[in-house]
C-alpha cells in the first residue's frame, strides 16, 4: 500500500536547502570574489528555514512539527520497536530538529560577521567590531559542526537502506510504501497556508538583509572638504 507522506512544498524545501547549503559552504571555503555569493546564499539558507518554521505550523500533516517531535514517549516506543508511523522516526527527528537549529545559528551569525577584507554581513554595523569578529569566529566554526551533522545524516540513510527501507525516494516522490493499513496520507497544507508560509520567508529575508536598518547618513558635499 502506498501512502502520500511529504507535500510538495516539503520536497521542494528538502532539495533546496540541500543545494543552497551545499553552495554556502564551498563559495565560503574558497572565499575570494565568492565570498558575496556565500552572503547571498546564507540570506536564501535563512529564507528556505523560514518557509519550513511557518510550514510545520500550518503545513500538511506529516510535516508539522507536532506531529513529528520526539517526545520522550515517542524515542522509548522507537527503542522498543513499538512506534509506527510515517513520517520522520524519533531518531530521525532529532536529527532534523538538530539541522535546523544548526543551520539557523549559521545563518544568523553570517548577518553579523565580516571576513576583514572586503565582506560585511546586512547587520553587522549593529554590533560592536569585537562582537562581530567574535561572531564570525564562530560562523567559521560552524562548519564542522553541519559537516558532522551531515555526515550522520547520510549515515542514517545509507544504514536504513542497507536494512531495505528507502528514505530518499519518498522525499523524492512523496509516496512511502508501508504494510500498516492504520496510517493515512498527509491531509491540510493548503494555498492560503503556502502562501502564508512564503509571505514569512520573505519578510525574514527582508529583515535579514538589513531591511529595517536605517541607511547611513550621505556623505558631506565636496565643497564642504578642506582643500588641503
Amino acid at each position: 500500500m502506498r501512502v502520500k507522506v511529504w507535500d510538495l512544498p516539503t520536497r521542494l524545501f528538502h532539495w533546496l536547502l540541500f543545494v543552497t547549503v551545499a553552495a554556502a559552504l564551498w563559495t565560503g571555503w574558497v572565499g575570494g570574489s565568492w565570498i558575496t555569493w556565500h552572503g547571498r546564499l546564507g540570506l536564501a539558507v535563512l529564507g528556505l528555514l523560514a518557509f519550513r518554521v511557518a510550514w510545520g505550523l500550518v503545513g500538511s500533516t506529516y510535516a508539522r512539527f507536532a506531529q513529528f517531535a520526539p517526545t520522550p514517549g515517542r524515542l522509548m516506543a522507537y527503542l522498543r520497536d513499538q512506534w509506527q508511523g510515517a513520517g520522520h522516526t524519533p531518531l530521525g527527528a532529532l536529527s532534523v530538529f538538530a539541522l535546523l537549529g544548526v543551520l539557523t545559528w549559521q545563518a544568523v551569525s553570517g548577518l553579523f560577521s565580516n571576513d576583514d577584507i572586503a565582506f560585511k554581513g546586512p547587520l553587522a554595523s549593529l554590533v560592536s567590531s569585537a562582537a562581530s569578529t567574535s561572531l564570525s569566529g564562530l560562523h567559521r566554526q560552524g562548519l564542522w559542526i553541519i559537516l558532522g551533522l551531515v555526515a550522520l545524516h547520510v549515515t542514517a540513510i545509507v544504514v536504513y537502506a542497507l536494512r531495505g527501507k528507502n528514505l530518499v525516494k519518498p522525499m523524492v516522490l512523496g509516496w512511502k510504501d508501508t504494510s500498516d493499513p492504520g496510517l493515512r496520507p498527509a491531509t491540510g497544507g493548503r494555498l492560503w497556508a503556502l502562501l502564508l508560509s512564503l509571505a514569512f520567508a520573505v519578510l525574514v529575508v527582508w529583515i535579514a538583509d538589513g531591511g529595517l536598518v536605517p541607511p547611513p547618513p550621505p556623505p558631506p558635499p565636496a565643497d564642504a572638504l578642506p582643500a588641503w
